[in-house]
């Protein structure tokens, strides 16, 4: 038996997969809105927890490879979160590097 993974459709940068999967133009365009806006909701909480383990790492004077022992990543994984590169990362992995760091990160909900 195989399997077909030829790809038959790419969406465009910018494009909207919604529409191409057969949404109707103005519910295609709703699905992306909300999409876009949980995506940078989670980019943000990513961002301010890096931002979190990077002021401690610089309190605490550590090296990269000292803050990676401790953290329980590796050195390149340390570079990653003081770039923000929030792409590479979970938000359960950062409150887990917190939480190493000895910081307890609290949760609230608004409405």
């Amino acid at each position: 038996m195989s399997i077909d993974t030829e790809s038959r459709h790419i969406t465009p940068v910018g494009g909207n997969v919604f529409a191409d999967l057969g949404f109707e133009p103005e519910e295609a365009a709703a699905l992306l809105a909300e999409t876009k806006r949980i995506v940078s909701e989670k980019k943000a909480i990513k961002e301010q927890l890096m931002s979190e383990i990077a002021e401690w790492i610089d309190h605490e004077h550590l090296k990269q490879a000292e803050a990676a022992q401790i953290l329980g990543v590796t050195r390149p994984r340390v570079s990653d979160v003081i770039h923000k590169k929030s792409i590479k990362f979970t938000i359960d992995a950062l409150v887990d590097m917190l939480a190493r760091a000895g910081k307890q990160v609290v949760l609230a909900v608004q409405r």
